[in-house]
């Protein structure tokens, strides 16, 4: 596809044609005062699109080229408003790029939006879609810019903005907190060789930052000092990199002992201040290094540095209290604390040690009053320890009011309360007061996101709607200002600090919305980096409306003048159940404005009771914006009037960024299909999907309708009793099992009809056997097969979180046996503590009610134990021979054992060992296979289906929680579920039964008892699954995730090896063919013609499919390797479109050839439809 023909030549051109238009400016106005454009201005608009988006500098480069873009919108819009919307849709496609040139957010997004309504088929125009893109990112809808971003590089992998869709993906997966994915994206980015908006240093930051928000503090650690390496790095990045260096060292135990890591940490900030000595964020953390050990005047000094160098901070101001309280300096710690909530009215932190301070002296009403405000905070990570804290305050005064009239036990009660209280508020108040102070025992928060450069005083002040009530006797904000302002100075033992305006908090500012993520995501967050270039700022953001489509109204979106990304969280957007994209709907207010922000900076959260907390923000990619306004809706919807239908169709010729399409059918012969091919040029190497190209890119489907009446939501699950080997291997049990209408099937007595030997798979046999084999564990939490609780046990969650590790089989054998025991030993003790308590149903509600309220107990689950070998695991493997054919590891009728390599797990048999509570997250099989799953015993499974019509309904419930459906591990929410009409069958595996799960069920399984599992893939040879295989093959395309199963190396397999008599079968895999011929041929031309030698390689028996080491898409017939790898016989693979990215005319390449084009016609020419035997017989 030639999509990306705009070069950054032609903007240079596009300047100096501009004093060229300036001359013929009188002659393009109209008498009448309409606008015209001439035959030259068109021509220069002409090559004008979204992938100029970040390259026109229109402030930069004068105003010709923003009055040409001005004019060009005024002329399009005469004619749309003349032909009362009666237009062809390119009309309103070239006007959103127009608008989004100019920067003007809502009307771009209100015509990308009635072209998107008016063209069928918009998902072929790759510059739209781009614009889309831009246009929700800044919005931050990141759900659906990600939607946008990721169908651009669908359908034109070779996008010429490819290295920029990589980046802001990177930026929104990590606000999401999808890391993996964020990774991935920013690699694909830092790879690609041309123009975006980041420098590679930037990236390659961004990279460190992430290790760093995973814990991963070592790579974070060698990954930041690698940077530091960097020749000619600018000054900003380094003070950036020296900054998180130091307050990771400050901040992590396992970087050393504490006076080895502050000293560390201290030496990196004070060279940081040297890089960048402006920053208020550094000195802001060398004042908490500082007070960690003691150095209260250096310390002082610090935070003062701090607020002169930016704006007031919440964060600043408690850490001021808390050294003021460890001074035993109430009035001052007084002052600085109500500065920092005036700031930051949901700073609970500082309503945390406001309130201590209260109790300190005796003020236990004002200290209620401030925990139920850090109770509301937004940061609040112990709410639980506060109300009790709270309540314990209330019971207290309660009695002291009444203290005159109590009876003798209630004054006992209230000497006892006194007592406790005096000693609660020493131990809280110590607590409390050093939290701030960074001590090694429970290390400060800081919040992560991008390591977002970002200032933390540098927002501005928020308003609350509602109000909260300070203590009465506080002292008003301006007079704490001034206090604190003074008593620093002689702290410090420096002059007073000259609070500027912008500096001191003011009713008429109100701060950026910010998002914090909650204990689950981060538990040690990270500092926050902020903007990595002239034209990027910060963005404190999440998803700004819940991706579950269905909670979202419409909300009003503030919109900001910047040319990029938006430094705020502006609201929802309106997210429907449709898959198409949602317009984005804005008021008119000025009341909101944002910061310029330096290239980097960095902020913090400011105590210990925030320390789970985590505040997501993404590099801005915009040049700084002062002006937020508000769009009243109807502005944005004032051209999608109704039209009428007796006007002329006002003609565009659409552009060249539509993909184009070939009308070959799967009847054509080859000579009719590489004819075609010629002289395509690149247009043909678009996109190497196998979908019909008539076909939009992949989506979720959505919920059947009409839904389930909820009397329908349990079903029973399908089961077959087999009682002899005849009832086995009857056909109609196969039919049975693939039939779609069946997501699973649960064969029950398989084991005792086939005599199967499943001693051969228990523990014992198998520790006898291989005793060193690897085992991979995972760490979990036991609960209830039926619920998921976070850590903590107090809600209900979808993550479900497990550690991986590695032992070997006699390792993990001693631990299953030894839980076994522990277990007896406890009912044991159970059956002990019933005898002794008379009411025994009490105290088995009460076990239950601790099971559902943590803390839980860790259990460790053997799973992915690899049995492929023939050799060690002979008996085995033999063993399970004795199977029906349909569900064997190897036969004819499974496509998987076409693929002539081995994918372990899927055509190999995989073995897991349990123990109660061990879990198999939800999930479909790889590619939408079929699985089959055999209990060895001796306990139970029980399992948990949803069929595969409602995984679009589970996907959005995944984004909803903020996790990847296809990478992220979760336990889906049975409530949740029943409440969205999803049918969920559930039933209980005992040993000796097979489970049969039928292509694309969503399944999760929990052992109740100690037992192995057997398990492996299969692929019917069916209509059914081979398009759902694809289906997932293309999706996960869609998705940047590697596909295990090679559909179009199969698809060429099935074509060699088997005779296929269904038509719809038949059709698709030609079709495939058809697809794979039509690449090879196009690109092999279009190399040949540029030069590039193609150099025969073959393939080896059971070689593997390969998958590009970059993108980790599957490459057919046609291998970019490098030249240093192909010396080395290493072969590091490339697809085309990674290998341009990194040598744009391939020199550092060398491309080898497996096929020769004569084998793959013969194929494809001898692949015919076959007879059905029903027919044959006849």
């Amino acid at each position: 596809m030639k999509s990306c023909g705009v070069s950054l030549a032609s903007t240079t051109s596009f300047r100096d044609d501009g004093k060229k238009m300036a001359a013929g400016k009188e002659s393009s106005e109209c008498k009448d005062g309409s606008v015209s454009l001439t035959d030259e201005e068109k021509q220069l608009l002409g090559g004008l699109d979204s992938r100029l988006f970040g390259f026109i500098r229109l402030h930069e480069d004068g105003a010709r080229t923003k009055t040409l873009l001005s004019k060009a919108v005024r002329y399009y819009e005469s004619l749309i408003l003349k032909a009362e919307g009666k237009v062809e849709s390119d009309f309103f496609c070239q006007l959103g790029h127009f608008n989004l040139l100019l920067e003007d957010y809502p009307k771009a997004l209100s015509a990308y939006q009635r072209y998107h309504n008016l063209q069928s088929d918009y998902w072929k125009n790759a510059t739209f879609l781009y614009g889309l893109g831009l246009v929700y990112f800044y919005y931050n809808a990141f759900h659906w810019a990600i939607k946008a971003f990721q169908e651009v590089l669908y359908v034109d992998p070779s996008f010429c903005r490819a290295k920029e869709i990589h980046l802001r993906l990177g930026l929104m997966f990590k606000v999401n907190t999808d890391y993996e994915s964020s990774l991935k994206h920013f690699r694909l980015a830092l790879i690609d060789c041309n123009p975006c908006t980041l420098s590679s240093v930037e990236i390659q930051f961004h990279i460190a930052h992430l290790y760093e928000t995973q814990q991963k503090y070592h790579f974070a650690k060698e990954a930041y000092e690698q940077l530091l390496q960097t020749e000619n790095l600018p000054a900003q990045v380094k003070a950036t990199v020296l900054q998180q260096l130091g307050w990771m060292h400050h901040n992590v135990d396992l970087l050393g002992d504490k006076a080895t890591k502050e000293s560390y940490a201290i030496q990196y900030l004070q060279k940081s201040l040297e890089a960048d000595p402006n920053s208020g964020l550094s000195w802001y953390f060398l004042g908490r290094c500082y007070s960690s050990i003691g150095k209260v005047q250096d310390a002082f000094i610090s935070y003062r540095q701090s607020i002169d160098k930016s704006e007031a901070s919440a964060d600043t101001w408690c850490s001021i209290g808390v050294l003021y309280q460890q001074q035993n300096q109430p009035m001052d710690a007084l002052q600085a604390y109500i500065c920092a909530v005036q700031l930051d009215h949901g700073h609970a932190a500082a309503w945390m040690d406001l309130g201590t301070l209260y109790e300190s002296c005796n003020q236990p009403q004002d200290a209620i009053k401030c925990y139920l405000n850090a109770t509301r905070g937004k940061n609040c990570s112990n709410t639980s320890s506060l109300a009790g804290r709270i309540k314990f305050l209330q019971h207290l005064e309660q009695l002291r009011a009444n203290k005159d009239h109590l009876n003798p036990a209630q004054k006992l009660m209230l000497e006892q309360l006194e007592s406790q209280f005096v000693l609660m508020q020493q131990v809280f108040h110590k607590g409390q007061s050093s939290h701030m102070s960074g001590s090694n025992d429970e290390q400060p928060p800081f919040s992560t996101g991008p390591a977002q450069y970002l200032q933390a005083a540098s927002v501005g002040i928020q308003k609350q709607t509602g109000h909260r009530t300070l203590p009465s006797n506080l002292v008003t904000q301006g007079a704490a200002l001034n206090h604190i302002s003074s008593h620093i100075a002689t702290s410090g033992g420096q002059q007073g600090i000259n609070l500027t305006k912008e500096s001191k908090p003011s009713g008429n500012r109100s701060l950026v919305p910010e998002i914090s993520r909650h204990a689950g995501d981060t538990p040690n967050g990270c500092v926050i980096a902020k903007g990595l270039s002239n034209h990027v700022q910060q963005l404190i953001a999440e998803p700004v409306c819940s991706p579950n489509h269905g909670d979202c109204t419409s909300p009003d979106l503030l919109i900001s003048d910047s040319p990029q990304i938006s430094a705020t969280v502006i609201g929802k957007v309106s997210e429907k159940t449709s898959n198409n994209h949602p317009p984005v709907h804005t008021k008119t207010d000025n009341s909101v404005t944002s910061s310029h922000s330096s290239m980097i900076s960095t902020t913090t959260s400011s105590t210990k009771s925030t320390a789970q907390t985590v505040t997501h923000s993404v590099i801005g990619l915009n040049s700084p914006q002062n002006n937020v306004h508000k769009v009243n809706r109807e502005e944005l919807e004032n051209l999608q009037s109704s039209t009428k239908t007796n006007l002329p169709i006002i003609s565009l010729k659409s552009g060249p960024q539509i993909i184009p399409s070939m009308s070959v059918s799967i009847y054509s012969s080859s000579t009719e299909v590489l004819k075609a091919c010629r002289n395509l040029g690149k247009n043909g190497l678009s996109n190497s999907r196998i979908f019909f190209e008539k076909c939009p890119p992949p989506r979720p489907p959505t919920s059947p309708y009409p839904p389930l009446p909820k009397d329908k939501l349990n079903p029973p699950t399908p089961s077959i009793y087999l009682e002899n080997k005849r009832d086995a291997f009857f056909p109609p049990l196969h039919q049975f099992c693939t039939n779609p209408k069946n997501p699973v099937t649960v064969i029950r007595g398989l084991a005792g009809a086939l005599k199967l030997d499943l001693g051969l798979f228990s523990t014992k046999t198998l520790v006898e056997a291989n005793n060193e084999h690897v085992v991979e564990v995972r760490t979990q939490l036991l609960q209830p097969a039926d619920e998921n609780w976070d850590p903590t046990g107090t809600k209900k969650i979808w993550r479900c979180e497990s550690n991986r590790s590695h032992t070997t089989i006699a390792k993990y054998a001693q631990y299953q046996a030894s839980s076994f025991q522990e277990s007896l030993r406890e009912e044991n003790e159970k059956r002990m503590q019933h005898k002794e308590c008379s009411d025994n149903e009490s105290t088995s509600s009460d076990f239950s009610g601790k099971r559902r309220k943590g803390p839980f107990k860790t259990i460790k689950f053997g799973t992915n134990i690899d049995l492929s070998d023939d050799k060690k695991w002979k008996l085995q493997l033999h063993e399970l021979t004795k199977l029906p054919a349909f569900v064997r590891v190897v036969s004819a009728g499974n496509l998987l054992s076409h693929l002539g390599h081995t994918i372990l797990g899927m055509n190999t048999v995989q073995l897991y060992m349990k123990v109660p509570g061990s879990r198999t997250p939800g999930h479909q099989e790889n590619n939408n296979f079929c699985s089959v799953n055999i209990n060895i015993g001796p306990g139970d499974c029980e399992w948990f289906v949803v069929p595969e019509d409602y995984w679009g309904v589970l996907n959005d419930f995944c984004e909803k929680n903020n996790l990847n459906f296809l990478m992220s591990s979760w336990w889906p929410n049975l409530e949740e579920l029943y409440e969205a009409n999803v049918p969920v069958y559930r039933f209980i595996q005992r040993p000796g039964d097979l489970v049969w799960i039928n292509a694309g069920t969503v399944h999760w399984v929990q052992a109740v008892g100690w037992c192995n599992n057997i398990a492996w893939n299969v692929g019917p040879l069916t209509a059914c699954q081979y398009k759902l295989a694809v289906e997932r093959y293309e999706w996960n395309k869609l998705q940047n995730v590697k596909s295990l199963v090679p559909m179009v190396h199969l698809s060429w397999n099935m074509a060699r090896n088997i005779k296929v008599s269904d038509p719809r079968l038949f059709e698709m895999i030609k079709y495939c063919l058809l697809k794979i011929l039509k690449q090879c041929q196009t690109l092999r031309e279009a190399l040949i013609a540029a030069g590039k030698e193609i150099i025969w390689h073959g393939r080896t028996n059971d070689e593997p499919a390969h998958y590009c080491n970059i993108c980790e898409v599957e490459v057919f017939d046609l291998l970019f390797v490098t030249n240093e790898s192909n010396s080395q016989k290493t072969y590091i693979v490339h697809c085309q479109d990674c290998a341009r990215k990194t040598s744009g005319n391939l020199d550092n390449f060398v491309v080898l050839e497996q096929y020769k084009m004569e084998d793959l016609i013969q194929v494809y020419e001898q692949f015919t439809l076959a007879p059905s035997i029903s027919s044959s017989s006849s």
